[in-house]
């Protein structure tokens, strides 16, 4: 079952490598991600293809997309739906909102003041979203990609920590080589229409749901289970295991933080047709994790520490089993 799904794996980023060039790591990102059941952040300039890699994937998985694009008056109502009142039939119906999609693409998130982003929040987390007094859930697998835009500080909110911390991954997605630049060029969303790429669906979304709880399965010892404890405890109590960037750390790993290092190691795991996790496995995926759930003091911010510099320390001296 591990290689058959691998299998699918693999085949899956060839369709999708027929509209995105490059940017392997991020495709391979999402794909656990969605192997996890979590949801992803990215950080990114704009103009390198973030709104087509999920729509890419959409249409690799058969499954529904929607793109959301936050704006400093973008209402929560417009991401859920709204109650509307009929005078002909004099009865009130529900209009749904994007949300009730599978893939959403949550557009420049940080342009929207919190209460608007959070109203991603309880569908992320519940898999549900209420309009008005009723309470509707959300198709599945459902699966939001948030990217905010790192250039500009103006005009821009900060995501509050809760929300945050509701994202398995945090990725950055950098500019293409050379190479791949060249061959952006002949090959774009400028110059072709997407039916054009010639993407063929390889799973759908039965099929997503059933490698979902295949990934829950993947077996563990409790040695994993005890490195993965140690790597969070790490974030908490740096002193305790000589991490010296810990003098830049205010908050460390939440247990929430430790269940999806957990879960993302499993969904490793299945990219790499494996039955159970190794290391490697949790080391593959922890900087994705962490990298959003390390909360730096004001002397890591004046420094410009990166959290990902003290996860390599963490990872350096915290023994492998």
């Amino acid at each position: 079952m591990a290689k058959r799904y691998r299998e699918l794996l693999d085949k899956t980023k060839e369709e999708i490598g027929k509209a995105i060039i490059g940017q392997d790591e991020i495709v391979n990102g999402l794909l656990r991600a969605i192997l996890a059941n979590g949801h992803v952040l990215i950080e990114g300039v704009p103009g390198i293809a973030k709104t087509l890699v999920i729509r890419t994937l959409a249409a690799t998985t058969k499954c529904s997309f929607s793109r959301i694009q936050f704006t400093v008056d973008l209402l929560p109502s417009d991401i859920t739906g709204i109650t509307t009142y009929h005078q002909k039939n004099e009865q009130f119906s529900v209009i749904k909102g994007p949300i009730f999609n599978n893939y959403i693409i949550a557009d420049e998130i940080n342009r929207s003041p919190p209460k608007t982003q959070s109203a991603l929040l309880e569908a992320m987390q519940e898999k549900q979203a209420t309009i008005g007094k009723q309470t509707f859930k959300i198709r599945e697998p459902f699966f939001v990609m948030a990217n905010n835009n790192p250039i500009e500080s103006s005009g821009v909110y900060p995501l509050p920590e809760a929300q945050i911390d509701r994202f398995l991954f945090k990725l950055y997605m950098n500019y293409p080589s050379e190479e791949e630049s060249s061959r952006i060029i002949e090959n774009n969303m400028t110059l072709k229409k997407f039916d054009e790429f010639k993407v063929k669906p390889v799973l759908t979304p039965q099929k997503i749901m059933e490698m979902q709880e295949y990934t829950k399965r993947i077996k563990h010892t409790d040695k994993i289970k005890d490195y993965i404890v140690k790597i969070a405890f790490a974030t908490r109590d740096p002193q305790k295991y000589g991490i010296h960037s810990g003098r830049y750390i205010e908050w460390g790993v939440s247990p929430r933080g430790e269940i999806g290092l957990f879960i993302a190691a499993k969904a490793d795991a299945v990219m790499n047709g494996q039955e159970f996790i190794t290391p490697q496995n949790v080391k593959n995926v922890a900087y994705d994790v962490l990298r959003h759930r390390i909360l730096l003091n004001y002397q890591g911010r004046a420094e410009k520490i990166s959290t990902d510099y003290i996860i390599s320390e963490i990872l350096s001296k915290i023994p492998v089993p």
